[in-house]
């Protein structure tokens, strides 16, 4: 019975006879391939989960979130066929080049994705670090990525068509233009990514400012061709990488390290107020408790100078005199100085900026002991609040255009 069904195939063209040995390699090779793929996928890779769970971690996360060991098994499955295919099946045989080629593809394929995850798991790791922190890791494995892609095409293609892959590589200069064209972006934030790495100008957690591009706000990302950015109002804008290096920027960075941020604001003085202090002015200010000091040691280093160059104190004119200006900036100077959000060891000062036709600006520059904005906002304008309260008490007078109130009392009075 078996000899006529043997006999009726070779009658049809089939050589069943000769077919046999290669089923029975193929079905080997079937069988070994499913039970390899049940111990690695039902027994290591659980067990490997399993551990990675109690063990908690970087572990967990990598194993949870990353597909390395089961790519690997597939890699190893792919392998395991191959060598198979070599010991099972001749030479000559056109299904063992079938299966080599697919698996030569297997191979690469599944080798470029181990690299990805392998990537992918480094990336994970570094930038749970400080240095990672202030560094573009995902710029830089991303272009890590694209290398690998562009080598693991070129072991494909050689493949397919059957040709070394430096055959390809010696016609791969022609299309030099064509590539950097495609990938000019990647290229360019390629280099991008490594100067802003090596120059540690810009990492994820920085607060950027770029007027440009409409950028002020904290740095969420940085990839290969963007910088992500979401602004203080919560949108989020989007720089290419190169445009870092090509354009300016400020980064607040180095004010927030500091531990101060400055405050920086002028204060119009209407030029008609300013003027000498009486003595009745000075004793009333000298009740003032900042102002005391250094009012009793102006008025005794100014009465020896004077006397000691003999003025005609008839004319108004003669001698130094302590003015109502320069009392009230050195009353904001203590003033700042015992201020309790005040960094004391930063630079402070009240100084008077050139006159315009808008007033005496009295510039305040000085520096809070903390960076939040929110807080930040609150101790300047606490001083600001102070300061044109106390302009009064110094017989200054704040300059601003006239308001329509202006106009009305100007026009009753009239």
């Amino acid at each position: 019975m078996y000899q006529n069904v043997l006999n009726w195939f070779e009658e049809i063209g089939i050589p069943l006879q000769q077919m046999l040995p290669v089923a029975k390699a193929l079905g080997l090779i079937v069988i070994i391939a499913i039970i390899i793929h049940l111990l690695l996928h039902r027994g290591l890779l659980r067990w490997i989960k399993n551990r990675a769970n109690v063990s908690g971690g970087i572990w967990r996360s990598i194993v949870a979130n990353e597909n390395l060991f089961s790519r690997l098994a597939l890699l190893i499955q792919g392998s395991v066929i191959g060598i198979q295919a070599k010991l099972w099946l001749s030479q000559e045989s056109f299904i063992r080049e079938a299966i080599m080629t697919v698996v030569a593809l297997w191979v690469v394929i599944y080798a470029l994705l181990v690299v990805f995850s392998i990537l992918d798991v480094i990336e994970r790791a570094v930038s749970r670090t400080q240095a990672g922190k202030n560094m573009p890791i995902r710029g830089i494995m991303q272009s890590l990525k694209i290398i690998f892609f562009v080598v693991a095409a070129l072991l494909i293609t050689s493949i397919l068509i059957g040709k070394s892959p430096v055959i390809l590589l010696s016609g791969l200069g022609a299309m030099t233009a064509v590539i950097m064209l495609v990938f000019k972006d990647p290229i360019l934030g390629l280099v991008a990514g490594v100067q802003l790495s090596a120059n540690k100008m810009l990492s994820v957690g920085d607060w950027l400012e770029m007027p440009k591009y409409g950028a002020d706000g904290d740095v969420i990302d940085i990839s290969l061709t963007t910088v992500k950015v979401q602004n203080w109002d919560k949108t989020i804008t989007t720089i290419p990488t190169y445009a870092l290096i090509s354009d300016s920027f400020k980064n607040w960075k180095g004010m927030q390290n500091s531990g101060g941020r400055r405050i920086k604001r002028s204060v119009l003085i209407d030029a008609t107020s300013v003027h000498f202090l009486k003595k009745e002015e000075i004793d009333y200010l000298t009740k003032a408790k900042l102002l005391k000091p250094y009012l009793l040691n102006k008025v005794e280093e100014l009465a020896e100078y004077n006397s000691s160059n003999d003025f005609d104190h008839e004319c108004g004119i003669n001698g130094r005199k302590l003015t109502n200006l320069g009392s009230f900036r050195a009353y904001l100077e203590h003033y700042l100085s015992a201020h309790p959000r005040i960094h004391n060891e930063m630079t402070l000062m009240v100084r008077q900026m050139s006159p315009t036709h808008e007033g005496i600006p009295l510039e305040v520059y000085c520096f809070t002991n903390t960076t939040v904005w929110l807080e930040y906002e609150s101790i300047q304008s606490d001083i600001f609040d102070h300061i044109y309260a106390v302009l009064p008490e110094f017989d200054l007078r704040v300059s601003q255009a006239p308001t329509g109130n202006d106009f009305r009392q100007w026009q009753a009075h009239s």
